[in-house]
């Protein structure tokens, strides 16, 4: 799948029309189905069944009316119900969760079954014929829109429960450590072509790729945000023209139609044919859209948790506890990126050096998670208490001791915090406790 029908993809995923159309055309399909099924087949309902079909078409077409209105009424409420969940989450939480809401299946299947069964009772009406001259009750199409009907009485009550319960703060953070566990899983650039990991090859390397000359600009075309690369596509573009290529920004960087977002170099003299669209072609091998996408982007998926604390800790809100919840959530993530060997940014074909990735180490994954929250919690004893406890944890997960410095300073700045900030004795000697407990660690 190209880079660009990847991004579609995505937004359909995420868009609330796509499933709910979907269902609605395979309303479409076995409504005709069933009404061609009746009308060739000698099944009778109303014989088979005279209590549900004893009335005759003036019947039929009543239940198959009531049944469409009433599922109107209610695809209405569910998207009603959708729109002030997201509305509410928007203002306590972060409105970068909204995309959760937006791509939650459970939302998008539901409001399509409600307005699917509305377009099937539609259709099969169309059809019920009850003069003299014509008569005609497709039996099984109204049993079938009956027993949808039924369905739908169990829909709306799991669908309320699922709303319910998807505005929790522990179901909105623990869906985001998910996201942002899976990309972790999948590091960016983990599976660009195959490191350069060797000393003396990666120092050549690098001597070439910080030379001033010969790098060619290439500009990104349209405004928004960098949302995906794709990787073997763009490791064949380099291998097949015989250059080395600099990614000059960070997944989820924001670029303008100005940026150069590729320095690209080669020692061959390109032929002239070639260089009317040469490099301008590498564009299409990423994808530039008005939101992060947390699939590529680690750091997109601490925000999003970072964004819950903060507001938590913001004045108008004032939620301690929910601080905490983002604050652990914060530090389960940090955990498991000290736990990672991160991927090397030199990548090659195999043979050859083709591509220089930028990416954040873990010093930046780590202040982005902690700086702010310790910024914002300076007066919270029980944030303080929690950060140290993540700091701790990620300390002991650390696979290299060249981590632990910005650990450590976190941790000094805390306590510097909290001499200086809280009000009681009793709050400055709960934190100090903790951090002497850490420094023990480091001792």
């Amino acid at each position: 799948m190209t880079t660009h029908l990847r991004q579609y993809w995505q937004q359909l995923r995420e868009s609330l029309w796509f499933v709910p159309g979907l269902l609605v055309l395979a309303s479409f399909g076995m409504a005709y189905g069933l009404v061609e099924f009746d009308a060739h087949t000698s099944w009778h309902g109303e014989k088979q069944f005279p209590l549900l079909f004893g009335s005759g078409a003036e019947g039929a077409r009543a239940m198959l009316g009531a049944i469409a209105g009433s599922m109107l009424t209610v695809a209405t409420l569910s998207f009603s119900l959708t729109l002030s969940t997201i509305s509410q989450v928007s203002n306590q939480y972060s409105p970068r969760v909204l995309r959760n809401f937006m791509s939650d299946k459970v939302n998008q299947v539901v409001m399509g079954y409600f307005v699917g069964v509305f377009a099937y009772c539609l259709i099969v009406l169309g059809t019920i014929r009850g003069t003299d001259e014509i008569k005609f009750v497709p039996a099984t199409a109204v049993l079938v829109g009956l027993f949808l009907a039924l369905g739908g009485v169990a829909a709306l009550i799991f669908f309320i429960h699922h709303i319910a319960e998807s505005i929790q703060t522990g179901t909105i953070v623990q869906h985001t450590f998910h996201e942002t566990q899976k990309a972790i899983a999948h590091f960016f650039p983990d599976q660009f072509g195959e490191p350069i990991d060797d000393p003396q090859q990666s120092e050549a390397a690098l001597r070439y790729v910080e030379e001033q000359t010969g790098w060619y600009p290439v500009k990104a075309g349209q405004v928004g945000y960098l949302q995906l690369i794709n990787t073997d596509g763009l490791l064949k573009w380099a291998t097949q023209h015989r250059v080395v290529l600099r990614i000059e920004k960070e997944m989820g960087a924001f670029m303008s139609e100005g940026t150069v977002l590729f320095l690209v170099r080669s020692d061959m003299e390109r032929p002239k044919a070639e260089k009317a669209d040469w490099p301008d072609d590498l564009l299409d091998y990423v994808s530039i859209g008005r939101h992060r996408n947390i699939e590529q982007d680690v750091a997109f998926g601490i925000q999003q948790l970072l964004d819950i604390s903060l507001k938590a800790l913001s004045p108008g809100i004032n939620d301690t506890t929910t601080a905490i919840m983002a604050v652990d959530y914060l530090g389960a993530v940090c955990e498991q990126l000290a736990r990672r060997e991160f991927p090397a940014r030199l990548r090659s074909d195999g043979k050859h050096l083709r591509v220089l990735v930028r990416r954040a180490d873990f010093a930046d994954y780590i202040r982005l998670a902690f700086d702010l929250p310790l910024i914002n919690a300076k007066d919270d004893h029980a944030v303080l208490r929690r950060l140290l406890v993540a700091l701790a944890t990620v300390n002991e997960a650390v696979c290299s001791a060249d981590r632990k410095p910005v650990l450590r300073e976190l941790a000094d700045r805390l306590v510097q915090y909290a001499d200086q900030m809280l009000k009681t004795d009793y709050e400055k000697r709960q934190v100090q406790e903790l951090y002497n407990d850490l420094m023990k660690t480091w001792s």
